[in-house]
């Protein structure tokens, strides 16, 4: 086998490879509300958990999705405002002594939460409840505004000798689109 046809034949597996591996994660059930002082946002990741990622997982590789959150004021000729940027954290680890979950949410007040099931884990991870994006204070009545939203899972580093034992795991690398919603205040 010459060169050229090893280097096509290598490159029509890899392209074949992320198709398999492709993930489709998207945001869903994006709500934006306020309460008397606060504006808040709700959302969820779908498609976000694979086998591959699950088996990384219970094999203890901390793992964590960043959520980045966008508030623009929309203004007609001329760029949008933007009020603020947020980027929180779902992160979780598992003990395989006590076979239990950890998951530390960076805008939950709370500390962490130490659970046994994984569905629970999965429904937590990829969630976003009652997250504060900025006061109604800072917001004008009756003004167009736009919430962007997105979520990632980060780029997990392991030490050198792990990624030949682990190399499922870039297998499962996945970003949502950016999302937009138009709300008047």
């Amino acid at each position: 086998m010459n060169r050229k046809t090893l280097a096509l034949l290598l490159a029509i597996v890899f392209f074949v490879q992320n198709l398999v591996f492709a993930q489709d994660a998207r945001l869903t059930n994006i709500i934006v509300t306020n309460t008397e002082d606060d504006l808040l946002v709700y959302l969820n990741v779908e498609g976000a958990f694979r086998e591959k990622m699950k088996k990384a997982i219970l094999s203890g590789v901390p793992t964590s999705f960043s959520f980045f959150v966008s508030l623009y004021q929309v203004r007609n000729l001329r760029f949008d405002k933007k009020i603020t940027d947020i980027m929180v954290t779902n992160t979780v680890k598992y003990d395989n002594l006590k076979e239990e979950f950890t998951i530390k949410r960076s805008w939950e007040k709370s500390g962490p939460l130490v659970l046994r099931s994984f569905d629970e884990v999965k429904k937590l991870m990829t969630e976003i409840d009652s997250l504060k994006i900025v006061s109604v204070e800072q917001l004008e009545k009756n003004q167009l505004y736009q919430l962007r939203a997105k979520a990632k899972l980060d780029k997990v580093t392991l030490p050198y000798y792990l990624h030949y034992v682990l190399f499922f795991v870039s297998l499962w690398d996945f970003e949502t689109d950016w999302y937009t919603i138009d709300f008047t205040y």
